[in-house]
């Protein structure tokens, strides 16, 4: 199974033996959604809800962490997944949750694991069947494991600003990449990562919310600045756009990537850190 695949592709696969489709949606706060009740409402049929927000690591001082492999493992057996199963995410979410869910399902052992291209959306736009309720689950039988996915912390950042052995790619928009709009966080300073490049994730998306063509993908990676060949960290306002990088790259097949996990709600909240204003230099 590819990384990314079609609605077309979900369609004919739909209901096979060990495929199992994960709704990954998750919102902003300002959003005002829910993305349970909306699970409930409408969802692909025979989906599962992996609850995204709450997949991560409490005990960790990072905001929204990353899970640990137990957490991450037992979150996939209460969703009834086991070991070998081939997962494809989808959401229906402005930030594309779904490169999250991905990324965190790679770095924890899970083998076969793909996007849905154009996610919920897409399938809706395709007129295709919806079905509602909450999903009748048998727990599975589901161990982790190390697998690919690089995680940058705070310290990783601030030692590397020299050197620039990594360069740093900021997910978000440009006014907030700039400074000239606020963080809709509390007691979060504005600007970026002082050396950062910025490349907001919504460039890297048709009008239907599919992703662009690899040509595409690379004039825009090219466009903010970055150089393919070498080592990139991705970041951007909590570790979840940014990982619509990764996946970007993945495709791309650049894979000597990390996630700044903490990113901006970190960075930015921590009044030692060195912060820059205005555009990438």
């Amino acid at each position: 199974m590819k990384s990314l695949v079609s609605t077309d592709w979900l369609a004919q696969h739909l209901g096979e033996p060990g495929l199992v489709v994960l709704d990954a949606s998750a919102h902003l706060p300002d959003a005002q959604r829910d993305p349970r009740a909306e699970f409930e409402l409408a969802h692909i049929p025979g989906a599962r809800f992996l609850d995204l927000p709450t997949l991560i690591d409490p005990a960790s001082p990072v905001p929204s962490a990353i899970p640990t492999e137990e957490q991450f493992a037992e979150r996939m057996r209460a969703v009834g997944i086991n070991n070998g199963d081939r997962l494809v995410i989808y959401d229906d979410s402005a930030v594309k949750t779904s490169a999250r869910a991905w990324f965190i399902a790679r770095m924890r052992g899970v083998t076969d694991v793909a996007i849905l291209d154009g996610g919920l959306g897409k399938w809706r736009a395709d007129g295709r069947p919806l079905e509602g309720g909450a999903a009748g689950l048998q727990r599975g039988h589901f161990t982790a494991a190390n697998g690919p996915g690089t995680v940058r912390f705070k310290s990783d950042i601030l030692a590397d600003l020299g050197a620039r052995r990594e360069q740093l790619l900021d997910a978000r928009g440009r006014p907030r990449f700039t400074g000239e709009e606020p963080d809709f966080r509390p007691n979060i300073a504005s600007g970026h990562i002082p050396g950062s490049r910025n490349l907001p994730y919504n460039l890297l998306f048709a009008h239907d919310g599919t992703f662009c063509s690899t040509k595409d993908l690379r004039r825009a990676f090219d466009e903010a600045g970055i150089d393919l060949d070498k080592p990139i960290v991705t970041t951007c306002g909590g570790g979840v756009t940014a990982a619509v990088l990764l996946f970007a790259l993945h495709l791309l097949g650049k894979d000597d990537v990390a996630l700044y996990d903490g990113s901006w709600s970190e960075w930015g909240a921590d009044p030692v850190t060195p912060k820059e204003l205005g555009a990438a230099a």
